[in-house]
């Protein structure tokens, strides 16, 4: 499983490589995006486990002192965003082990990529139109 999700990250950076206007902010730019897609699978993960597995709201924090919208977006950055932004950092971008998984693992031209990041933004949309639907 680790394996892909490197496969995945060296096929986004050698993209943002490629492409004349992300050559230089190559990191930023994979990292916003990487972490867009994880969050998005974290979170549709905890609904699924939290509402039809478990049964139980276990991953939740409440800002007391912050208003109901504005906690809820604290609330998401703290418990979805973070964790996603700072595993990526950790396992891909800190001491440069990036330049190890280049080397590693092949290019697919993007193509794994920007499949994983389409599935990661359309599968809970679809998801919640089943539900809708035939639920």
């Amino acid at each position: 499983m680790i394996g892909l999700y490197y496969r995945i990250w060296v096929d986004c950076i050698k993209r943002a490589k490629s492409q004349p206007n992300t050559r230089r902010d190559w990191a930023v730019g994979s990292m916003i995006f990487m972490s867009i897609a994880l969050t998005s699978n974290f979170a549709l993960f905890m609904a699924i486990m939290q509402r039809h597995v478990i049964k139980s709201y276990f991953y939740k924090v409440h800002f007391s002192f912050l208003s109901g919208t504005l906690n809820t977006l604290v609330t998401y950055v703290f418990l979805f965003i973070v964790p996603c932004v700072l595993l990526n950092y950790l396992l891909i971008l800190r001491n440069k082990r990036y330049e190890r998984l280049l080397e590693k693992y092949p290019y697919y031209g993007g193509k794994l990529f920007v499949s994983y990041f389409l599935i990661s933004m359309l599968l809970p949309v679809v998801l919640l139109w089943i539900a809708i639907f035939f639920f």
